[in-house]
């Protein structure tokens, strides 16, 4: 698997309109999107003192988010792509201006919070695989991969950025501001992508949503570097979500302390920043499966968080592991791009969404009764030697180790 510069004559993916309103769009989004957390955590906690308020409207936006993947996929494959993110975006916006208001002027209401945040996250799941399936339709297609990484940098630096920014505004006006802030860019984001000019695609005669969705399922199962990828990445989102998101903070207070942890967690975003910069320059004939073998190094961090480490250590270990999980994303992203039909394209992916997030929350479940029965080290230790088995497994399929990038 040799690496290789792209060619001189390729351009670079800000050369099309196009994509420049796209760009322009994700980037205002996905500032707003980075802050909203931070601001919404203190806003709630602000307004009702009650921990469970906040966990009620997390889980409120998060569950849509993972119900309706797939009939966002299924619309994004339907309807004119930049049509289903302008409106999306236009809903987020309403959504998030609404709850807002409610902070600001101190109506708060917990019901009418988590239903607008049902709603936003109902959005989201519109709105992300119709992010995937774009980008072909933006650039040629020897600018994907660029495009991708393009995207990454952007969207990595926004989450080192944009919780710092939040910070500022809860401190200095408030958590409702920070949030009234995040829906005037989603409100900016829809504007900008009002400016893309994507057709609908020409679909059969009576064709339905739900034929849709099994033409979408038998382009998924018949592809294994497809299911494969996605059944593996559910066991490492598994490991991942419970013993880095939940675990993680736990240990760190026992032994680094909460101003260390957050060094931690800058150095995993530099590492996805670096590797959208890496990938930006680099490219390999056997993209995928280069992105395999990089994946493993995002066991690493659980590894070392579980031994013990010093604190160095332990941020050099999650910057590496941030680069090699970013090395892999925009890997997995490209390979989707150029090897499913665009007419496909979304429905493939809000399943692959769907089949390998749904771990998630049963991973940040079972990890406090696992680890109060074995330690939460041994946990973390074991968890991160299974995230690097996985990845590493992999491999052994051929059509993930041979799969060729540009074909």
């Amino acid at each position: 698997m040799s690496a290789e510069s792209p060619p001189a004559a390729v351009a670079h993916p800000l050369g099309d309109p196009q994509f420049r309103w796209f760009f322009a769009g994700r980037l205002v989004s996905m500032t707003g999107s980075s802050m909203v957390w931070v601001a919404l955590t203190f806003a709630i906690l602000e307004a009702s003192d009650r921990t469970s308020d906040l966990s009620i409207v997390v889980a409120s936006y998060t569950v849509p988010l993972a119900l309706f993947q797939i009939f966002g996929g299924a619309a994004a494959d339907r309807f004119s792509r930049s049509a289903v993110l302008v409106g999306s975006h236009l809903g987020s916006a309403v959504t998030q201006g609404i709850s807002a208001v409610l902070l600001l002027t101190g109506h708060y209401q917990l019901v009418v919070l988590a239903g607008l945040a049902a709603l936003n996250g109902t959005m989201q799941a519109l709105s992300g695989p119709a992010l995937i399936g774009i980008v072909p339709d933006l650039v040629d297609r020897g600018l994907i991969q660029r495009a991708n990484a393009l995207l990454g940098a952007t969207r990595n630096a926004t989450r080192i950025v944009g919780p710092a920014l939040a910070g500022l505004i809860v401190a200095g006006a408030g958590g409702g501001w920070a949030v009234a802030v995040d829906a005037v860019c989603y409100l900016l984001a829809a504007a900008c992508l009002g400016g893309l000019r994507l057709p609908a695609p020409v679909r059969a005669a009576g064709a339905s949503m739900l034929r849709d969705l099994r033409e979408g399922w038998g382009a998924f199962r018949s592809r294994t570097w497809v299911w494969v990828g996605s059944s593996s990445f559910a066991v490492i989102n598994f490991v991942q979500a419970g013993v880095w998101g939940v675990l993680g903070p736990v240990l760190a207070e026992d032994t680094i302390g909460a101003a260390a942890w957050g060094l931690v967690l800058s150095g995993t975003a530099a590492g996805f920043l670096v590797s959208s910069v890496i990938m930006y320059r680099v490219t390999f004939t056997r993209l995928l499966g280069v992105g395999q073998a990089f994946l493993v190094l995002g066991a690493l961090p659980l590894v070392l968080l579980g031994l013990g480490v010093p604190t160095p250590v332990l941020v050099a270990g999650a910057f590496l592991g941030g680069a090699g999980t970013g090395v892999y994303g925009i890997a997995y992203e490209t390979s989707f791009q150029e090897h499913i039909p665009g007419e496909a394209l979304s429905r493939v992916a809000s399943i692959d969404t769907t089949a390998s997030l749904v771990t998630v929350p049963l991973g940040q479940l079972a990890v406090i009764p696992v680890a109060a029965a074995f330690g939460d080290s041994q946990v973390a230790v074991v968890g991160g030697v299974a995230f690097a088995l996985v990845a590493a497994g992999m491999l052994a399929v051929r059509p993930i180790r041979t799969l060729r990038h540009g074909e």
